[in-house]
């Protein structure tokens, strides 16, 4: 078909039957028959298809050789007038060249640039959001300094302790050296929390506060506006600060900033996916319609979640960016392995969720949709990650010896060994089982292995969890995790409130849609159909590694309830595939997408718009007067080095706020750190009084802090602390439990010194 050039060149007579055009050949199938030569338009023109020669098509440029032939007269002919019309031409080519450019500029970019501010809108919202509920359940621009300390409570308060003694310490590598010298955390034991804790943000946050308020303060910039809050009933009024210089607002609102940032993330994430813009913005919705399934940021902050979370999303962002490319390049992998670094280096969970990811991709891979070549560079970049996580944790075993770091071993040396060892297996189903088995058997001896070879037991009580769960194993650190509400199963609740916003049957329907189309591949496997027939099947691995993602997820949210922080957002993320031309292009063709999408989210909204209004109608104040007055008192009537023990999330305030010695403390991931605890915990068991105190005198125990509430407290059946006890010291069940009778009279093993309405603080005295 001839296209109409600029200067309305004529149409070739047409050629006679088996006639070639200049330079036609067969293979260029520029010899073929014409077509018909379809609508007129004006100027005896053809009408051609949309980026064609037609109305609404680019218009064809001049020949090469003619244009640079004018270019090089107008030169010339500005050579002869002089240097003013050198300049004039060089000018003017210069006008037209930036242009040409601008235009190719705003064109090519635009839609990326509208993405990118919906996004950056997305994440605002989400910060704001955030920002207003934690506001409006704390009403902590109103708190004293104390009272947000202890706003922090459990690990919180420990983690914030720490970011606490960096900003106060005469310089910044003084207060580093203080957390990798520490002698507060785990009495008389010296430990490098670094190690130990996942502390990188807090190191992070104390120097950027520093930084921060040294700035406004040489500019003479006042950073935090303080007044007297009249807290009423009798209290005595405290002094309450607010702004960036306050160090507990400064640490919160940096949080908040950041996973704000993530929603902007989940917008590129169910854009990209999805291919359409529409995509991302269900995947926002979504995630604000189940927002309380979603996140806890808004009620726990300083958790290790809230810090590490943002960067999986990055992260999976990116792997779903490898996955889609034919060849990746290495600035793909590199920023695969930082945003890998940033999601281990806060939580020590994240090898966990590392796992499955690897475990999805070696799945996607065995069935054949995606190489060996690029699972084994992703493998790559997974072990430099985690080899990185363990210098920067200075030698953390437990990333060496976890299950996360045996499986990438593992499935390297499967991907190595297939073409040779398994060639010989000529049916395709056994070669996938006898693979799955491999990578199941090899990853449980080789971390048995390694564990044995480093004497690593830190680990120990995940593998007793998944036992509970299966064959109702039971043991006092087993009942410690499962007895919390956040580590029971998933509630039957769950799923309903994942129907009720339609979540669930969207995620549903993208399932089925995917299980329809990528069952195709495994049966041309198995019939060995044509080379062409297999690129005509549905080749989209991303989509299939999304799906088996959003399986693992699942199992893990169903068997431990926390994790279903990780099932919620990604089934929002999946729900954007329901604007995927390659899964829905059949349903398109009858009705927009737009309609479609914005049909979905009116019938969303019915019940998203109540979860969201129950959130925003949440309102309250921070109290907790008893704890308060403990404080208090520890501050006045204790030497600085007096040593404290008690319950964990205690123990981690009275080391926030008054900086005293403890022995335990929440973080329960040290089998050091158990065994402790649990001598602490026997003041809550029937062993006797005597017994009890030897004990607590060799942890080099001063003071005690008991609470009665944990004596009788029964979250469910079995899980009072007695009971607790009861499956750990069967010898003395039936006693009456230490801890009633230490509330009655605490003499003549320890001496009260301290009681209010929900803490008893007894001494111990030395013979």
């Amino acid at each position: 078909m001839a296209v109409p050039s600029r200067g309305g060149n004529k149409e070739p007579p047409p050629l006679k039957p088996g006639q070639r055009s200049p330079g036609g050949s067969p293979r260029s199938g520029r010899g073929r028959p014409a077509r018909s030569p379809g609508r007129q338009v004006p100027g005896g023109a053809r009408g051609v298809r949309k980026g064609g020669g037609g109305r609404r098509g680019g218009r064809s440029e001049p020949p090469r050789g003619c244009r640079e032939a004018a270019a090089a007269g107008r030169l010339r002919d500005a050579l002869g007038r002089g240097p003013l019309g050198l300049l004039r031409v060089c000018g003017e080519r210069l006008r037209v060249f930036v242009d040409d450019r601008r235009a190719f500029v705003v064109k090519a970019d635009s839609k990326i640039w509208l993405t990118f501010i919906l996004a950056a809108f997305a994440g605002v919202l989400h910060w704001c959001h955030i920002t207003t509920l934690f506001e409006n359940d704390r009403h902590f621009s109103h708190l004293s300094t104390l009272e947000r300390e202890m706003a922090f409570r459990t690990e919180m308060g420990l983690y914030y302790s720490y970011f606490k003694i960096i900003i106060e310490a005469p310089s910044f590598w003084n207060g580093l050296w203080a957390i990798m010298n520490d002698r507060l955390t785990e009495y008389p034991l010296v430990i490098n929390t670094l190690q130990r804790f996942n502390l990188y943000p807090e190191v992070v946050l104390a120097s950027w506060y520093r930084i921060y308020t040294a700035i406004m303060d040489f500019l003479g910039v006042p950073t935090k506006t303080c007044w007297t809050v009249n807290r009423g009933k009798g209290l005595s009024p405290v002094e309450s600060c607010e702004g960036l210089g306050d160090p507990a607002s400064f640490y919160v609102a940096v949080i908040f900033l950041l996973n704000g940032l993530m929603m902007s993330l989940f917008f590129l994430y169910g854009t990209y996916l999805s291919g359409s813009r529409l995509g991302g913005l269900i995947t926002v919705m979504c995630f604000f319609f189940n927002h309380g399934e979603c996140t806890r940021v808004m009620w726990t902050p300083p958790l290790r979640e809230s810090f590490s979370y943002p960067f999986l999303v990055l992260q999976m962002l990116i792997l779903t960016y490898i996955l889609r490319i034919p060849n990746i390049n290495t600035g793909s992998l590199i920023a695969l392995c930082v945003s890998n670094i940033f999601f281990m280096l806060p939580w020590q969970f994240a090898q966990f969720v590392l796992l499955t990811q690897i475990a999805s991709l070696f799945a996607v891979c065995i069935i054949g949709y995606i190489d060996s070549c690029k699972l084994q560079k992703i493998l790559s970049v997974h072990m430099v990650s985690l080899v990185v996580c363990f210098i920067l944790m200075f030698g953390n075993s437990m990333l060496l010896t976890s299950y996360y770091a045996a499986s990438l071993v593992v499935i390297w040396g499967i991907l190595e060994l297939s073409p040779t060892v398994f060639k010989r297996c000529r049916s395709q189903v056994y070669l996938w089982v006898i693979q799955g088995c491999a990578w199941l058997f090899g990853t449980v001896t080789l971390k048995y292995l390694t564990s044995l070879a480093f004497g690593i037991a830190d680990d120990a009580h995940i593998g007793n969890i998944l036992k509970s769960k299966f064959i109702g194993y039971k043991d006092f650190d087993t009942l410690m995790y499962t007895c919390a509400a956040e580590f029971d199963f998933m509630e039957k609740e769950t799923p309903v409130r994942y129907t009720k916003t339609l979540l669930l049957p969207v995620v549903l329907v993208v399932l089925g849609v995917i299980v329809k189309k990528a069952i195709k591949y495994p049966r041309w496997t198995l019939s060995h159909t044509g080379q062409y027939e297999r690129e005509e099947r549905f080749n989209q691995g991303e989509v299939v590694y999304h799906a088996l993602q959003l399986l693992a997820y699942c199992v893990l949210a169903i068997l431990i309830m926390r994790l279903k922080l990780f099932l919620t957002p990604h089934l929002c993320v999946m729900a954007s595939l329901v604007c995927s031309k390659q899964l829905f292009g059949w349903l398109f063709c009858k009705i927009q997408p737009k309609t479609l999408v914005f049909a979905i989210l009116a019938l969303m909204a019915i019940e998203g718009s109540a979860n969201l209004q129950t959130q925003w109608n949440i309102m309250g104040e921070f109290s907790n007067l008893p704890q308060e007055e403990l404080l208090e008192w520890i501050q006045v009537s204790t030497r600085q080095d007096a040593v404290f023990a008690g319950a964990m999330p205690t123990m981690a305030s009275v080391k926030l706020s008054t900086l005293r010695p403890i022995v335990n403390h929440p973080h329960y991931e040290d089998a050091g750190l158990r065994a402790r605890t649990k001598v602490v915990y026997s003041m809550y068991s029937r062993k006797p009084a005597k017994e009890v105190k030897r004990e607590l005198i060799k942890l080099g125990v001063n003071y005690y802090v008991l609470e009665e509430s944990l004596c009788v407290s029964r979250k469910k059946p079995g899980c009072s602390m007695p009971e607790i006890w009861d499956v750990e010291d069967p010898a003395n069940s039936g006693r009456i439990p230490l801890c009633t009778l230490m509330s009655k009279d605490s003499r003549p093993y320890f001496i009260t010194v301290f009681e209010n309405s929900n803490y008893r603080v007894l001494r111990i005295p030395y013979e």
